[in-house]
């Protein structure tokens, strides 16, 4: 689990490039740079207010173990502020 102040979500990732997603942390924020595909759907989850997840790793890995989770909460008080 890894707190942060910001996530970016970068949706330039080539199919190509051999991984599914990737993800690493920049100052004191996140990046995670995705497919346009993974971007579209992500962008329909938040419009519903739907939960996503986002498996990292490269596309040929067995035991892929990164995950980035957004997840809709009732209670903000639980959250990092």
């Amino acid at each position: 689990v890894t707190g942060a102040s910001f996530v970016v979500f970068n949706g330039a990732l080539k199919t190509s490039s051999g991984f599914l997603a990737k993800s690493s942390i920049v100052e004191d924020g996140l990046m995670v740079q995705i497919t346009p595909e993974t971007m579209e759907s992500l962008r329909q989850a938040l419009r519903d207010k739907k939960d996503f997840k986002i498996t990292c790793g490269k596309t040929d890995a067995g035991d892929i173990k990164e995950y980035v989770d957004i997840c809709w909460v009732e209670n903000e008080e639980k959250t990092n502020k």
